[in-house]
């Protein structure tokens, strides 16, 4: 278990399978999204899991019968301050990093960025949103020194 813990985020990061990752970049991406939306204060749990306990979480919480790469459920919030949880796929992240031909601690950074940003308040469930979505990811990647392949590259 990594803690981050200053004066306003408690950041901790659990990891049953004991993986080497870099909790110090996830809780840094999760720390700067946090302040960047106006927190003042917020406790964030990130849990790595497998496929398996991810599908198991994603049915039994969205009735979607299949693994995803991240789930994020905000838990409590006011004006300035949330409580929420991210669960991160190792195992998807290690898939689609082999696919991509980039470190499967770049994916997992994608995640965590991608479940903080749903915990602030974005959404891409509409083409729009999902665009902005994209933009603020790209953001954050940016801002930590990483650059991931876009769909058009991929698909290019």
């Amino acid at each position: 278990m990594i803690n981050l813990s200053n004066n306003s985020f408690r950041i901790e990061i659990a990891d049953q399978q004991s993986l080497a990752h870099d909790g110090n970049a996830l809780t840094k991406a999760v720390s700067m999204i946090l302040e960047d939306y106006g927190l003042v204060s917020a406790e964030i749990s990130i849990a790595l899991v497998d496929d398996p306990s991810m599908r198991v979480l994603n049915q039994k919480y969205l009735n979607h019968d299949y693994e995803t790469d991240v789930l994020s459920f905000l838990l409590d919030s006011t004006e300035d301050s949330l409580a929420g949880q991210l669960i991160i796929s190792t195992d998807t992240a290690a898939r689609l990093a082999a696919e991509l031909a980039v470190p499967m601690q770049h994916e997992l950074l994608l995640y965590a960025i991608h479940g903080t940003l749903h915990l602030v308040g974005l959404d891409d469930t509409e083409p729009e949103l999902a665009v902005e979505m994209r933009a603020a990811e790209q953001e954050y990647l940016d801002r930590m020194g990483v650059r991931l392949p876009s769909s058009d590259e991929e698909n290019g």
